[in-house]
């Protein structure tokens, strides 16, 4: 597959590495003459010039991409560098930086694809990292939606009990139920929660401590939500 990304900074260039390393293509767009030799000491394709204007979106060769990343630290130049690709065919994602603004630009641009905030998913590692083995931090799907996964233990008031017995609170939804060392499938009523076993749920920030409470017990006191 072929990638173009906008912005050759932290999150830009990065990505492109992990990019890089699954061996697929990828060009970085960059006006800083500093950024561009530092992505070009990587050995990456590189367009200078400023990405959000589509004559240098051409020079990347934008209509052959497969998906178009637009990762600097400037929200203008990322919201109209993916309203380019956009209209030449590309999956689009977007960077910003600001979180009250993400539900301003998840509303208008209807055309971007994934908006991501990098700032977060950063916080999310770091969370993981805290949190420790019990309840494990998937995505923060919204600014008040998380995934998690979470691990049935010894003091779990559901240990014992089938899936159709549990009884989740408002505005949570199980999505996966998993054995201990087993993967994770769709849940079926009749299985019986054991020792180890997975459940990922969908859930409201504000309900992940009930979550915690009724699927992992007292032993999993620090919460995914970081409270």
């Amino acid at each position: 597959m072929r990638f173009v990304i906008v912005g050759a900074g932290r999150v830009g260039l990065r990505t492109a590495r992990a990019i890089k390393e699954s061996d697929h293509e990828v060009v970085l767009v960059e006006p800083d003459p500093e950024g561009v030799a530092r992505a070009r000491e990587e050995e990456f394709e590189v367009v200078e010039g400023d990405g959000s204007r589509e004559s240098v979106l051409k020079q990347a060769d934008i209509a052959s991409a497969d998906a178009f990343g637009a990762l600097t630290g400037d929200l203008n130049i990322n919201f109209a560098a993916c309203m380019i690709a956009k209209q030449h065919g590309c999956r689009t994602v977007m960077r910003i930086d600001e979180d009250y603004r993400e539900e301003i630009y998840r509303e208008y641009a209807d055309e971007v694809d994934e908006v991501i905030y990098p700032e977060r998913l950063g916080a999310l590692v770091a969370k993981n990292a805290l949190v420790g083995g019990n309840i494990h931090a998937i995505a923060d799907v919204e600014q008040n939606l998380q995934l998690v996964e979470l691990t049935i233990t010894e003091s779990s008031p559901m240990k014992g009990y089938s899936l159709s017995e549990l009884e989740l609170p408002a505005r949570t939804r199980l999505l996966a139920f998993g054995k201990e060392g087993a993967r994770l499938m769709l849940p079926t009523p009749d299985e019986t929660l054991d020792l180890g076993d997975h459940l990922v749920v969908l859930s409201d920030s504000e309900k992940l401590d009930d979550v915690r409470s009724l699927i992992v017990g007292e032993t999993g006191r620090a919460t995914a939500g970081g409270a």
